[in-house]
């Protein structure tokens, strides 16, 4: 066999997936790194110091930036496919996205209520009770952040990597290398564990069910914004070792094999009664689509 026809399909005219993934990921580093250079100086000029809040934006914004143009460039010069290939078809978008907040609201919910109930987590008050001038803006800031990390974190993931690798391979070992990658990419964050990299491993999964299942990449994006919002904005609890402005204060009081400790709950076995919920609604919203 030729080199050729192990680099390029001859067939569909364009690179084979391994060769096609590993050229968006050199265009996905470079436009990293140009953008955070970018931003940096950006913000010694204009701005000086900044909190890490501030920060967290800045960073998210940056990454938004790299990710989503090196997917359009290498969707339209190396997969010679279109973006709406990947997921982003726009008949159901909205009610998918909404479905996605609203299930992931669900489970946040059934993950504080239990651990109220049994008395692993402790009410403290309101976010204005502590803060009534400065949580509001603070609170936005993180929405922004959640949002854009939401968006570019599945369209890189269950997006442009699932997809690629779908037709490579096969669904079944794009599904897990894509969730191995999603926990590894977390593997960094502050109070991260084997437990954690676990839990962001089964999160991943319900992430790729939820894209397989709806057929497109809406529901998880949806999911996924839902998911960090109100895990610490609203209910208080850490995102995936991040502490955020937060409308509800809580003390966290139980073991942290169940609760996650200061990871929150995605290093916690009380997770998985709530995935479980979840890949139920998942299942059916989207039972009827063909």
């Amino acid at each position: 066999m030729k080199l050729r026809d192990i680099l390029v399909n001859r067939e569909e005219r364009r690179p084979r997936a391994g060769v096609r993934l590993a050229l968006h990921l050199a265009l996905l580093v470079a436009f990293v790194l140009l953008f955070e250079f970018a931003a940096v100086l950006l913000m010694v000029v204009t701005v000086g110091s900044i909190d890490s809040t501030q920060g967290m934006v800045f960073q998210s914004a940056t990454t938004l930036l790299a990710v989503t143009l090196s997917v359009r460039l290498a969707r339209r010069f190396i997969d010679r496919r279109s973006m709406a290939g990947l997921g982003l078809q726009r008949g159901r978008a909205g009610r998918d996205l909404l479905f996605g907040v609203g299930v992931a609201a669900a489970m946040m919910a059934l993950i504080y209520l239990g651990e109220l109930t049994l008395g692993w987590a402790r009410f403290d008050g309101y976010a204005w009770e502590s803060a009534p001038a400065g949580w509001l803006p603070d609170a936005a800031t993180w929405v922004v952040a959640f949002l854009m990390v939401g968006w570019y974190e599945e369209l890189l993931t269950r997006g442009y990597w699932l997809v690629n690798l779908s037709e490579g391979l096969n669904r079944g070992l794009a599904v897990l290398i894509t969730s191995v990658a999603f926990a590894l990419l977390h593997a960094g964050n502050p109070s991260a564990s084997y437990l954690s990299t676990a839990g962001l491993f089964a999160s991943g999964l319900w992430f790729a069910y939820a894209a397989v299942a709806s057929r497109g990449l809406w529901l998880p994006v949806g999911a996924h914004i839902g998911w960090n919002i109100f895990e610490g904005v609203v209910f208080g609890f850490p995102v995936s070792g991040l502490t955020t402005t937060v409308f509800i204060r809580q003390t966290q009081l139980g073991p942290e094999l169940w609760t996650g400790g200061p990871f929150g709950p995605e290093a916690g076995l009380i997770l998985l009664p709530a995935l479980v919920f979840g890949a139920l609604a998942v299942w059916g919203y989207t039972r009827k689509r063909s």
